[in-house]
């Protein structure tokens, strides 16, 4: 369970980011995907328990405090039953990790392949990328010169002769 815990905890977090403290939308989100919600169980339960477990300071909680949520899920999810914890634990430790709804899926096509091909661009967007079609990032966009630094546009040929020109 305590894998579990910690996949969800990392959720939406850098990946070199370790994270031991679990907020409410991950409570909530890790009882949706693992499919720990009925009639019996709201979401609105899982909030006032996320709310009873955690400390009054801290808005997040440890492992400890989340085995404690699940003894007030179980208690809900099943009324009565001695065996109600142990039930929820083998449901929450057979689930996977969170998953992520809502993505959007990658476009194949041949269409979307002639736009993306990098060697077919052309003027100012071919540099922008190297020979293998990896982006220059910066280097790419922009113009590194003196007179751009200086705050000249690109028209203007004269640099430095304003004070000489008009004197």
């Amino acid at each position: 369970m305590e894998s579990v815990f910690k996949s969800f905890c990392a959720f939406g977090s850098r990946k070199d980011e370790t994270v031991d403290l679990m907020d409410n939308a991950k409570f909530s989100k890790l009882a949706r995907d693992l499919k720990v919600l009925d009639k019996k169980l709201t979401s609105t339960d899982v909030d006032i328990i996320f709310n009873k477990v955690k400390s009054k300071t801290e808005r997040k909680i440890t492992y400890h405090q989340f085995e404690d949520g699940v003894k007030l899920m179980a208690e809900k999810k099943y009324p009565g039953d001695a065996e109600g914890y142990n039930k929820l634990k083998d449901l929450i430790n057979s689930g996977s990790g969170p998953t992520a709804s809502g993505v959007t899926k990658t476009a194949k096509s041949d269409a979307v392949e002639r736009l993306t091909d990098t060697s077919k661009y052309t003027g100012s967007h071919k540099e922008r990328f190297d020979e293998s079609g990896k982006g220059k990032g910066l280097d790419g966009r922009r113009e590194f010169d003196e007179k751009a630094s200086a705050g000249y546009v690109g028209g203007y040929k004269e640099m430095n002769t304003y004070d000489q020109n008009h004197k």
